[in-house]
């Protein structure tokens, strides 16, 4: 069997998952030479949470640290997360937006595309793929896990190839909440194996506990490329630790081959840094807790952290175990979408508002009548008709592409943010998020 490749994810989500993505551009750069000598197949350091946390909590232009971190890279792929038409924000953009975002990502040294869509409705998919290939960029394609009575094997393979047929150049099983078990894994590869040739990375999160024994079931089932964080931002809801299947699997025929010493030191490299957000409050005891009962609510961690921090504001911790119960109950009206940006935080507002107010639905925020709507795409079931109906009333749901109904974005935003956007990057991050980048670049002014 050929040996099994690595992606570290310490530099973007095993920050993401366990600090809030609070990790420092300052924090992150005087180890990244040491890390591109590791052997890594790539490393994962932007996108997802990363671009919006840069600029909102830690005032960093995140164009800044993805050219950073390139200058300092010269022999390991640098990879990044996009959620589809999302790209790095929460709503569907405009095609213009979401193809000049693409090509900014590779021109500033992006070398692989991650692009997922929350519900797997690959209509959503279709323009950032598109883009990727356009710009020479390395595609990877992805299947949101979820389990439900809809999301069967046979329904995977379909989704595969839908992939297959965008024209992707690997795929990615995306587990995000740590609950595919491992003999489910071993199918799922046993028959991507058998219709296609494209590589295929494992990614999860060990939240339930399942994780480690996940990743060797599929390797051992044909798996070419699995994600695993640096051991000191690792487990919890987190990835598994990159020095455990070095060791692992070192006198095996998957031997990832990679430089262990060096591991050794970059783990070291991170332990204060770790101590300093455990003091600060940002690491919570909670994201490092092994909690089977992900198994069954199916939430993802960065959405465990995100409720704790919700009810915390509210004072109202108490509600934590009603509304982790809620979740399972309002992604079914909902027509059992993946718990994954931004459907996690959209479910999860719902089951707060609905275990508040003591009845459910009273208040649904407008994500939620615009995802009822068919705004972020086709749900993977039908919802509940009287849940829909209370939402959205006799309104029919649209059927095509979102994106369709959005007309071109960025010279409407140009005429807005005017001369405080100096760059086509500075233009992007109005575009995504015009409140916060607004504030950023009038500051930087």
């Amino acid at each position: 069997m050929p040996a099994v490749k690595i992606t570290e994810t310490c530099l973007r989500d095993g920050h993401q998952s366990l600090l809030a993505t609070r990790l420092k551009t300052s924090e992150m750069l005087p180890i990244v030479e040491k890390m591109d000598e590791v052997g890594y197949n790539a490393m994962e350091v932007w996108g997802g949470a990363t671009f919006d946390s840069a600029i909102r909590y830690l005032n960093e232009d995140p164009w800044e640290r993805l050219r950073e971190i390139k200058k300092r890279t010269k022999k390991t792929k640098l990879q990044m997360l996009v959620r589809g038409q999302n790209l790095v924000g929460y709503r569907h953009y405009a095609d213009d937006v979401v193809d000049l975002f693409i090509a900014k990502s590779i021109e500033n040294g992006i070398d692989i595309i991650r692009t997922f869509d929350a519900l797997n409705d690959l209509r959503n998919l279709e323009s950032t793929i598109t883009a990727t290939k356009k710009y020479g960029g390395h595609c990877q394609g992805c299947i949101a896990y979820a389990s439900s009575p809809v999301h069967t094997i046979d329904y995977y393979v379909e989704k595969v190839k839908g992939l297959m047929a965008l024209g992707v150049d690997s795929l990615c099983i995306k587990d995000m909440s740590g609950i595919l078990l491992p003999d489910d894994a071993y199918t799922l590869i046993k028959r991507m194996k058998e219709i296609t040739d494209l590589p295929i990375e494992m990614h999860t999160h060990c939240t339930s506990g399942v994780a480690q024994l996940m990743y060797q079931k599929s390797v051992e089932a044909g798996a070419d490329i699995v994600d695993t964080a640096i051991s000191t931002l690792s487990s919890g809801t987190s990835q598994p630790a990159t020095e455990v299947f070095q060791a692992a699997w070192q006198d095996s025929d998957f031997n990832p081959g990679l430089n262990m010493k060096l591991l050794e030191e970059i783990a070291d490299y991170f332990k204060p840094i770790r101590a300093n957000y455990v003091k600060e409050g940002i690491l919570k005891i909670n994201a490092m807790y092994t909690d089977p009962k992900a198994l069954i609510y199916q939430i993802p961690g960065g959405m465990l952290s995100n409720l704790m921090a919700q009810l915390e504001g509210m004072k109202a911790f108490s509600k934590y175990e009603a509304v982790l119960k809620e979740v399972p109950l309002v992604r079914k009206d909902l027509g059992y979408p993946p718990l994954v940006t931004p459907m996690s935080q959209m479910v999860g507002a719902q089951a707060v508002f609905n275990v508040m107010m003591g009845e459910r639905y009273k208040v649904v925020p407008k994500e939620i009548k615009n995802y009822v709507k068919g705004l972020y795409g086709q749900p993977p079931a039908p919802f509940d008709p009287v849940v829909q109906k209370k939402i959205i009333g006799e309104e029919a749901p649209i059927t095509c592409r979102p994106a369709d109904l959005l007309e071109p974005e960025l010279a409407k935003c140009q005429a807005e943010i005017g001369t405080y956007a100096q760059t086509p990057e500075d233009l992007l991050m109005y575009a995504i998020y015009p409140d916060i980048a607004k504030k950023y670049l009038e500051a930087r002014q």
